[in-house]
C-alpha cells in the first residue's frame, strides 16, 4: 500500500471530480438499537449536506500509512471459504442496492463494534475510472480498469455542548437547544483496496483515527480479516519488551534502549542508500535483525535470548517495518546523553589538568624559588607578585603532557623563575651584559622588591 494511491483516491473527492454514486446510512443509539436506515443518491444531495458527507468520507483516506490506515488481509487459502469476504463483494457488486446484504452488514458492525454511545455508519459506492500512467508519471488518455469500491465510515453521535444563544424573534438570549451532532468518523475502510493503482480483493485499507485505540474487534469479526498493530503500538510494545527485561535497572534498560535505537537508525540508513527508489519495499526487522541489532548493543547473550524470544511471541507473523520501531524522542534524548558524557570527560581532563597547575603553584611558593639576575656587580633581584592565573595556567598547560598517567608527570625544576606584577610583564628585556644573557626589569623609586623572601628598598648597591 502506497501513500500516492491513497492520494489519487483522497483527491477525486471534490465537488468536480467525485463520482459517488450511493450513500446509505444506519444510525444506532447507546443501547446499540438501529434508530434509522436511510438511501441517498449521492449528487441529488443539497450542497452543504454534499460537502458535509464528502468531508466524512474524506477522513477515512486521512492520517499516516502504518499508523492511521492499515492493510489488512483475507486468508487466501482456497479450502477456506471467508463469509465476510464475499459479504462486501456482494456489497461492492449490488451498488449498495441490495437492503439484505447492506443490513447483515450493518449488524455485523453493530455487534461487532465496542462503543459506548450513539454512532452513525455510514456507505459511499464508487466507481473510478483509472487512468493509464507512463513510467514518468504522465497521464495516458486511455483507461486501464475501472476501480469500483465501497467506502464505509463509522461516526460518533453526541449531544452538543450546553449553552446560550440570542432568540431574534423574542429578543432574548435563553439556553440553546441541544443538538445530536455527527462527529468526524473513528473508524472506517476501504473495500477493496486501491493497491498500486488497482484493486486488490484480498485487501482492505482500514483507517482508525486513534492509533492506540484500532478496534480490532470490528478488524477480525466483522471484517473477516486478522488485525493488525499501529506503528504507535509496535513502538510502545518493543520499547517495553526491551526496558521490562532490565526492569531492575531503569539507567541500564535506558541507555540500551537508546543504544538500540541508534543502531536500528542507521541500520535504515544504509539501507535507504543501498535502495534509493521511493517504492522500494521498507525492511521489515526479522529475529534474525533483532539478534545483530543486540549483539551491536552489547546487550548480554542471555538478555539477548529473552528479548528474541519476547519479540516472537509478541508480534509473531506480523513482521513490523523497521522506521515504525524508531523513537524520534529516544534517538534525540541520546544526543543530548552522548554531549554530556563528552562533556563530562572534558571537564574531568581538564580539571586534571587544574590540579597539576595548582600543584605547580604551590611547590613554586613552598621553596620560594627566586629569579637571579647577575650583573657586573654581582646584583641578585627576586621580586614578589601576584600571579595572574590564567597566564600561569596557559604557560603550565604547555609543559603538561596529553597523558594523565602518574608516569608521565614530571614536576620541572627551573633555574630562574619570574614572578612579576601583570603591569611589570611588559617591562621585562633580555640583555647581554659583559658577555653573560641576563634578564632585566626596571625598578622605580617607589617600588618594593623582595630577594629570597628578604624586603629590599630600590638601593642596590646596599646588596
Amino acid at each position: 500500500m502506497r501513500k500516492k494511491d491513497i492520494l489519487e483516491l483522497k483527491r477525486r473527492l471534490k465537488k468536480d471530480q467525485c463520482t459517488f454514486t450511493k450513500m446509505c446510512g444506519c444510525y444506532v443509539n447507546g443501547e446499540k438499537h438501529t434508530v434509522l436506515k436511510f438511501r441517498e443518491s449521492f449528487l441529488n444531495l443539497d450542497e452543504e449536506e454534499y460537502f458535509k458527507y464528502l468531508e466524512i468520507a474524506k477522513k477515512v483516506l486521512s492520517g499516516a500509512i502504518g499508523n492511521n490506515i492499515l492493510e489488512l488481509n483475507f486468508e487466501t487459502n482456497e479450502d477456506f471459504i471467508n463469509e465476510r469476504q464475499i459479504s462486501l463483494m456482494q456489497l461492492k457488486n449490488s451498488q449498495l442496492k441490495d437492503d439484505a446484504v447492506l443490513d447483515n452488514l450493518y449488524d455485523l458492525i453493530i455487534a461487532n463494534y465496542d462503543y459506548t454511545g450513539n454512532f452513525l455508519i455510514l456507505f459511499f459506492h464508487d466507481a473510478y475510472d483509472v487512468i493509464a500512467k507512463t513510467k514518468d508519471n504522465i497521464k495516458i488518455d486511455e483507461s486501464e480498469e475501472v476501480y469500483e469500491y465501497v467506502l464505509c465510515t463509522i461516526c460518533p453521535v453526541s449531544l452538543s455542548e450546553p449553552g446560550l444563544r440570542y432568540f431574534e424573534e423574542q429578543n432574548e438570549i435563553k439556553a440553546r437547544i441541544r443538538d445530536w451532532v455527527v462527529e468526524s468518523p473513528t473508524n472506517g475502510f476501504v473495500f477493496p483496496a486501491f493497491i498500486d493503482r488497482s484493486c486488490d480483493v484480498n485487501s482492505i485499507m482500514y483507517y482508525t483515527k486513534n492509533a492506540k485505540d484500532t478496534h480490532p474487534e470490528l478488524m477480525e469479526n466483522a471484517l473477516g480479516c486478522t488485525s493488525k498493530q499501529t506503528a504507535t503500538v509496535q513502538k510502545e510494545t518493543f520499547q517495553s519488551i526491551i526496558k521490562d527485561t532490565f526492569s531492575l535497572d531503569e539507567i541500564k534498560a535506558d541507555k540500551i534502549f537508546m543504544d538500540i535505537q541508534e543502531n536500528l537508525s542507521t541500520m535504515i540508513e544504509e539501507y535507504n542508500a543501498l535502495n534509493d527508489d521511493t517504492d522500494c519495499e521498507p525492511i521489515s526487522l526479522t529475529k534474525k535483525d533483532i539478534q545483530n541489532l543486540l549483539i551491536e548493543s552489547e546487550v548480554p547473550p542471555e538478555i539477548t535470548t529473552m528479548i528474541e524470544n519476547s519479540y516472537v511471541e509478541n508480534f509473531g507473523d506480523d513482521i513490523p517495518l523497521a522506521k515504525h520501531l524508531i523513537d524520534a524522542k529516544s534517538l534525540k534524548a541520546n544526543v543530548q546523553r552522548k554531549k554530556e558524557e563528552h562533556l563530562h570527560k572534558q571537564v574531568e581532563i581538564l580539571q586534571a589538568r587544574l590540579d597539576l597547575v595548582k600543584q605547580d603553584n604551590t611547590i613554586d611558593k613552598e621553596t620560594h624559588l627566586s629569579t637571579e639576575v647577575n650583573d657586573d656587580t654581582g646584583v641578585v633581584l627576586d621580586e614578589a607578585c601576584a600571579t595572574d592565573l590564567e597566564e600561569t595556567s596557559e604557560t603550565n598547560l604547555e609543559k603538561v603532557p596529553d597523558a594523565f598517567s602518574e608516569d608521565n608527570i614530571v614536576t620541572p625544576h627551573y633555574d630562574v623563575i619570574l614572578q612579576v606584577k601583570p603591569e611589570k610583564i611588559s617591562q621585562i628585556k633580555s640583555q647581554i651584559i659583559n658577555g653573560q644573557k641576563c634578564i632585566v626589569i626596571p625598578i622605580n623609586d617607589h617600588e618594593l622588591t623582595t630577594v629570597n623572601g628578604i624586603e629590599n628598598t630600590s638601593n642596590w648597591d646596599n646588596l
